[in-house]
């Protein structure tokens, strides 16, 4: 009897002595018409079959692992014990012969074992190892018994068929795909690096999703980032792959203080706020249109914020002097844009210490990052000027105040040195104090004048 394997090409195996069942061979003896010949047949003939003495159990093992399965028989005999993969149709051992060119097939066998047991070994099990294998005996019915082989594999996301990093312009639409293998076959799951919410339309955030395929609509720029693709089926480990998304659009900014007060001789920072994606070139320049670059006199710098999309650009001028008063543009450029905006430097009073006085004054501490208020006048931002130089003034509300404290010669004098007849109130109105006593005194003097009659009229009745 010749057996041909599959995948065994050419390669044929005689098989006769393995395969025939014992009680053929035994009638195949030579006859005998003595009585001896006659007993031994009779002998055999009552020879208990093999029979299976336990089953074989299912097993389950993650690839890269190596498994053993076991046959135990009894009563064996002369009989041959093989295994079988059966979804595949391979025979893979024959009693201790390995019949299959797989190298990670082996067999053995324990021969002091009572009931002899038969081990199919199978090293580094991969995938297309799993299925039924059947263990059987060659009686003249051959008797079989199987056992199941589950393989399962963990996640392994295949970058091939899933999306890489990508830059969309803002307001566009995006599709991130994800795709993975593995068994039992993994579940995927989207959520963002930074642990912010997906925005999945306008009016639908979540902080997670679920799917092979994440769409989303009209992206603006804090949509920008990583995502993270996760693969899971329960095997560990679980995989994930990071893809960042890009969002460009053109540059904006915006000015804190448009106008910016500072005295002679101090020094004084501009600022402006950017946000540009990708990344924007970023420069002053004066009325003149003549780009600033960096000296003794100016100073200038780009400050990263976050997200990395914003930044601050920021001019620095050291000791102010009457030629830079102006104009002065802070301008954003990059591939989707530009951008500029302007800010005027104008001359302000420097800071001053008020003496002592008997009114109630407001006084602050000026640092090299106080603001110092712009005079009343036709503009209503709030320009900033950055001083080095710490000192104690009066606020601006006492400035105002103490302008309109005048003598009649016209020099200025301190709250204890003006006259007693006048008094700027809050609200610019004058009260005549000398002519208030006076009314209090002729009230005075007629109420005693009217005290003083009346007893004269009482007696004259």
């Amino acid at each position: 009897m010749i057996v041909r394997c599959p995948g065994m090409g050419s390669r044929t195996l005689v098989l006769l002595l393995l395969l025939l069942p014992a009680v053929v061979l035994a009638v195949a003896a030579p006859s005998s018409s003595s009585g001896t010949g006659t007993g031994q047949i009779a002998n055999a003939a009552v020879v208990d079959d093999p029979e299976f003495t336990d089953i074989i159990e299912n097993i389950t093992v993650p690839a890269g692992r190596n498994v053993k399965l076991a046959c135990s028989v009894k009563n064996l005999g002369s009989y041959k014990v093989a295994w079988m993969h059966f979804e595949q149709s391979a025979i893979l051992t024959v009693h201790n012969h390995v019949i299959t060119r797989n190298p990670r097939i082996s067999v053995t066998h324990d021969k002091h074992d009572k009931h002899k047991t038969w081990f199919l070994h199978i090293s580094n099990v991969q995938e297309e190892d799993k299925g039924r294998y059947m263990c059987q005996i060659n009686t003249v019915t051959a008797k079989t018994q199987f056992g199941y082989l589950h393989v399962v594999v963990p996640p392994n996301i295949d970058d091939s068929v899933s999306s890489s990093d990508l830059i969309v312009r803002e307001g566009a639409n995006v599709t991130l795909r994800c795709k993975a293998t593995g068994s039992p076959p993994p579940s995927i799951k989207w959520k963002r690096d930074d642990g912010t919410k997906i925005t999945i339309t306008r009016n639908n955030s979540v902080t997670d999703w679920e799917g092979d395929v994440l769409n989303m609509s009209r992206v603006s720029r804090f949509d920008m980032g990583a995502y993270l693709c996760i693969a899971f089926n329960g095997v560990p480990p679980s995989v994930s792959k990071r893809i960042k998304v890009s969002v460009d659009f053109p540059p904006m900014l915006w000015i804190p203080h448009q106008l910016v007060g500072i005295p002679v001789g101090y020094n004084a920072s501009l600022e402006c706020n950017i946000e540009a994606h990708p990344t924007s070139l970023n420069y002053w320049t004066r009325e003149n249109d003549q780009m600033i670059h960096d000296s003794l006199k100016y100073k200038t710098e780009t400050i990263p914020g976050t997200p990395s999309y914003k930044a601050v650009m920021r001019l620095h001028i050291t000791e102010v002097q009457h030629s830079d008063y102006g104009v002065y543009r802070c301008i954003a450029k990059n591939p989707r844009g530009e951008t500029d905006g302007t800010i005027r430097l104008y001359s302000s009073s420097p800071p001053t210490t008020i003496p002592p006085s008997t009114t109630e004054t407001i006084t602050t501490t000026v640092s090299s990052t106080k603001s110092f208020e712009l005079p009343a006048g036709p503009s209503t931002l709030a320009p900033v000027s950055y001083f080095d130089k710490g000192t104690k003034y009066q606020s601006s509300l006492n400035e105002v105040d103490r302008s309109e404290h005048k003598s009649g010669d016209g020099s200025s004098k301190s709250g204890r040195d003006r006259p007693a007849s006048k008094h700027q109130n809050s609200n610019g109105s004058s009260h005549v104090v000398s002519a208030s006593w006076t009314l209090v005194a002729l009230a005075v003097a007629l109420q005693t004048l009217v005290s003083r009659l009346a007893p004269s009229s009482s007696s004259q009745q």
